[in-house]
This record gives C-alpha cells, sequence and structure tokens, in this order.
C-alpha cells in the first residue's frame, strides 16, 4: 500500500470542517486487521457524524463512515487473509474508531465480516448499514410469526435507505408491502423496487385528527426506521399479535402511546440494534441478504454513487431529506 491516502476528515477546531486530507497507516486506530477500502455508504447518522451539534463522533479529529466493504490488505488474526473480501459495519466503526471514509481502514478482527456468497463488494454496500438494519428488521418480524401470507406489511420512510430496501426484501420475500413516505412524487420508484402500494404519509398519521389508542386493523405488520408520533399510529393499526420493527428516531424519540395495542391485541414492538448485533446473528442476516432477501436487482436501491470529494454534499443531503435509495461512496 502506498505511504500515504485520502480520507475524510470531521474537525471542531474554529470553525468546524468537513475536508478530504491525507492521512498515513501510523494515523489509523489499532486494530488486528488492515482493509482497503472499496465502498462505503451514506447513512443518517453519517450525516449528523458532519455537523458540530450532531452528537455521534467521541473525538476529533475524526473519519466517519459507519459502514465498509473492502479487501484485507494484511492481518494479525488468522481467520482473515490477504485478498479477502470483508466487509465492516457497528460496534464503534465510524463513531468512536475511524470509519470507512478513508482509502484504508485498520479495525479490530472480532468486527469483520467475510463477504458472503452471492454478493459482490459493491452490492454489500448498496446494502450497507441501512440494509442491514432493515434486514435485521425482517428477521425480527418472522422470528415472531409474521409472513407473507398473513397480510400487508408496511414500510415507512420508504424512500429513504432502511425503507427502500426493506421494500425490496420483502417483496423479494413474496409480501404485500404498502410503501409510507412523505414524497409520494418518489411512487413510480417505490412500485419499481416491489411496493404493491403507496401510500402518503398522511395516512399513517394525520396531526390535525384525534389519535386512537386502538384504530382499525390495516397491516400485519411493519418496519418503521421513523419513530415519534407515527409509531404510535402504527401501533393502534397492527393486527391482532402483529408486529413493528423500530430502528430509528427521525420522526423523534416520544411516542405518545397507550399500552393497549399490547394487552389487548397482543401487538409485539420489536426494537432493532444492528449496533451491538451478536456475530453468530449478524452473520445469518448477512447470508439471508445474499439469499432469499436479495432482490432481483440490487442497482435498483441505488440512488447515486460519490467519490470523497463529492461526499460533504451528500452527508448534508441525507439529514434534509434529500436523496433517494442509498448514497454509494466509492473508495477504490
Amino acid at each position: 500500500m502506498s505511504s500515504s491516502f485520502q480520507a475524510l476528515f470531521v474537525d471542531n477546531t474554529e470553525p468546524f470542517s468537513v475536508a478530504v486530507k491525507p492521512v498515513s497507516l501510523d494515523d489509523l486506530p489499532a486494530g488486528e486487521v488492515v482493509i482497503k477500502v472499496a465502498y462505503s455508504s451514506v447513512n443518517y447518522k453519517d450525516g449528523l457524524a458532519s455537523i458540530p451539534d450532531g452528537n455521534i463522533v467521541k473525538s476529533y479529529p475524526f473519519v466517519p463512515g459507519i459502514d465498509l466493504s473492502g479487501v484485507v490488505e494484511s492481518s494479525e488474526d488468522e481467520r482473515f487473509k490477504p485478498g479477502q473480501p470483508v466487509l465492516v459495519t457497528g460496534y464503534g466503526f465510524g463513531v468512536s474508531h475511524f470509519g470507512g471514509y478513508s482509502e484504508y481502514a485498520r479495525v479490530p478482527a472480532d468486527w469483520v465480516v467475510p463477504l458472503p456468497d452471492g454478493l459482490s463488494l459493491r452490492e454489500a454496500m448498496i446494502y450497507g448499514t441501512a440494509g442491514f438494519t432493515a434486514a435485521m428488521s425482517i428477521q425480527a418480524l418472522e422470528d415472531n410469526g409474521v409472513s407473507p401470507d398473513q397480510g400487508k406489511v408496511l414500510v415507512t420512510g420508504a424512500a429513504g435507505g432502511v425503507g427502500g430496501a426493506a421494500v425490496a426484501m420483502l417483496a423479494a420475500r413474496g409480501y404485500h408491502v404498502v410503501a409510507g413516505t412523505g414524497r409520494t412524487s418518489e411512487s413510480d420508484y417505490l412500485k419499481g423496487l416491489g411496493a404493491a402500494e403507496v401510500i402518503s404519509r398522511s395516512e399513517i398519521y394525520d396531526p390535525e385528527a384525534k389519535q386512537r389508542p386502538l384504530d382499525k386493523q390495516l397491516w400485519q405488520a411493519a418496519v418503521d426506521p421513523v419513530g415519534g408520533n407515527q409509531l404510535a399510529a402504527i401501533l393502534s393499526k397492527i393486527a391482532y399479535r402483529g408486529s413493528v420493527a423500530v430502528s430509528g428516531l427521525t420522526g423523534g424519540t416520544k411516542v405518545p402511546a397507550t399500552v393497549l395495542p399490547f394487552i389487548l391485541r397482543g401487538v409485539n414492538l420489536l426494537g432493532i440494534d444492528s449496533v451491538f448485533c451478536p456475530a453468530e446473528l449478524r452473520l445469518k442476516v448477512w447470508d439471508r441478504m445474499a439469499n432469499d432477501l436479495k432482490p432481483a436487482d440490487l442497482e435498483t436501491l441505488v440512488g447515486r454513487e460519490v467519490t470523497l470529494a463529492e461526499l460533504p454534499q451528500s452527508l448534508a443531503d441525507i439529514l434534509k431529506s434529500n436523496t433517494r435509495g442509498r448514497v454509494l461512496v466509492k473508495l477504490s
């Protein structure tokens, strides 16, 4: 590898900056595996890492990027060999440990996942952390009895990273997917991903209408990366013994719900944490993403591909919900 390479740094030295700078291997944090990065992606958490008050980055200067795919350059751990394709998501990556917005990364071996057969390095980051979170949501729903023959499944924030991936994967599994979005102009895109129906955010939650603790049962389950008031409305509309997998908070952290959906309809609220997911489950879910959850054409999930130099604008865009689908970051 070259003695110097490029990485995107955020720095809180006045004024706060987001810029591509040269870096050497000696500047990278400790870890047993050095990876030549092929791709990373843009996630909401990465956008938060790029602003002064995002409350994501622990210390500065810092390289964000909560995921990567690439090839092992060197390894002190016998589980990984030079030239082996791998991916990294979760743990402290891109939060407390330099992340994937770098041409090379050095990480603890326990964070590294061998690239599953059936996925390319590019496809792994078309999924990225967002796709992994969506797949974990589907796994949790199916572990709790959800199946294609039981009724409709709602996906909120469907034009975003987690939502779009969930729509495509659920459709690949044969589900009747109802895509909920604040951008109904994206209806054609969402139907192209496999949504059978597209509804507006106001059809899920209308802030002007009186909210009922129990409402008409519309969906057997939901994948919700939004949270907030909308989640309370979803819970009131889930069918008997149905489930909601929640993984996000773009709609807020407060959920003004009652216990009635849980004790009168047996509804399950399933929290999805892709950061500290146990290794056994992590490997199982990635294997499914390469097999039965894999859409026929993963490229339909790609909104755009950017370079390191173009990345700051994409980080700003995701915070404004000004993205469609997945934003890939090409490193090599």
